[in-house]
């Protein structure tokens, strides 16, 4: 392991959420060994859609899987995040039910009526409900390693196995070949930032006491801007924003029109970039960078590596994660425990 599998000396860190991010190579290596030759699948030709269902640090999932599968895929990919499911699933519907503990409550109740609307189903958690409903209906149960500390560092345990389904069905077939890619390419990238004086440390010094702002550019971009939001929020319990280019060049940008004496000292954009966007997207991205330097706090950009699509998100989640703890552990904030979203989850369970 990496010397980067640990928080640095003297750091608040009470779940090991610095070691979990360090161990992505290893979790993506893992779930996809643990996936393969799954029984109980239906056959591709049966096949005219894919549903993923899931929330926060498991939904996101079906947003990787949509951007890194859904070009190459000949079914639409679809992914559902909230009560209920949608209304077209029927016994021609595969759908993915991921649940890091088998027990949310939009997750459950969207599996269970997708069962009862014919879909196929194939459930991802560590057990909980998810599982037990899985051996109740005799569908596949893909099991996620309960040692991971938090839902949001199990993103390779639930991702990878939908891939690997994906790809026994006949529907995604290099996915196996991706997966060693992404797995390659995390060793390398978690070694550059394996100390407090590596790149991911250093931007969140820069990012300090600012909120960061996120943008992606195209589908691929756009979900690693979400997940680094996501890992602002909850790790370094920090506000943060996200946005999509060129969305936000028909938007967002005009809301900078104004303000410019408070947003130079509240934001911090950073600009995800990689090698799969759009010739034009390149271009809007220095024309918006070019505007919003003059409001924004500072400008920094992070280029993903790799070889391919799902190695470059991989390779942008990995150093988000890691810009996260940083700013986490400057601040003395403990990145693991969520007590607020703990407090609202009791809540909702009380009649």
């Amino acid at each position: 392991m990496s010397a980067a599998a640990a928080a640095p000396e003297g750091v608040l860190d009470s779940l090991g959420m610095f070691a979990a991010a360090a161990a992505l190579p290893e979790q993506l290596s893992r779930a996809a060994a643990s996936a393969r030759d799954i029984d109980g699948l239906p056959d591709h030709d049966d096949l005219e859609n894919v549903v993923v269902l899931g929330m926060g640090g498991s939904g996101i999932a079906g947003d990787v899987l949509t951007v890194v599968a859904g070009p190459f895929m000949p079914l639409p990919v679809v992914v559902h995040k909230g009560y209920g499911v949608p209304n077209f699933i029927d016994e021609h519907t595969l759908v993915f039910a991921i649940s890091f503990s088998g027990d949310t409550e939009e997750v459950v109740e969207g599996a269970t009526a997708a069962a009862t609307c014919g879909g196929h189903l194939v459930c991802v958690s560590t057990g909980g409900q998810l599982a037990d409903l899985a051996a109740q209906w005799g569908v596949p149960h893909l099991p996620v390693d309960p040692e991971i500390p938090m839902p949001r560092a199990a993103i390779g345990a639930v991702t990878v196995p939908p891939m690997i389904v994906l790809e026994q069905l006949g529907l995604f077939p290099v996915a196996s070949s991706w997966i060693t890619a992404a797995v390659d390419q995390l060793r390398r990238r978690r070694d550059e930032h394996a100390t407090g004086a590596g790149p991911a440390a250093g931007l969140a010094r820069r990012i300090g006491r600012t909120f960061p702002m996120i943008y992606g550019g195209g589908g691929l971009g756009s979900v690693a801007a979400l997940r680094w939001k996501n890992q602002f929020n909850e790790n370094a319990k920090v506000p943060a924003m996200h946005g999509s280019v060129p969305e936000v060049t028909h938007n967002e940008l005009c809301g900078f029109g104004q303000h410019g004496d408070v947003t130079r000292q509240l934001l911090h954009l950073v600009n995800l970039r990689h090698e799969f966007e759009h010739p034009q997207i390149a271009r809007r991205f220095d024309l918006l960078t070019e505007v919003l330097r003059e409001v924004v706090h500072d400008v920094d950009t992070v280029v993903a590596e790799g070889d391919g699509a799902f190695a470059q998100l991989m390779d942008l989640v990995l150093v988000g994660d890691l810009v996260s703890l940083h700013l986490a552990a400057q601040e003395g904030v403990d990145p693991g425990p969520i007590p607020v979203l703990d407090d609202l989850k009791a809540a909702m369970a009380t009649e």
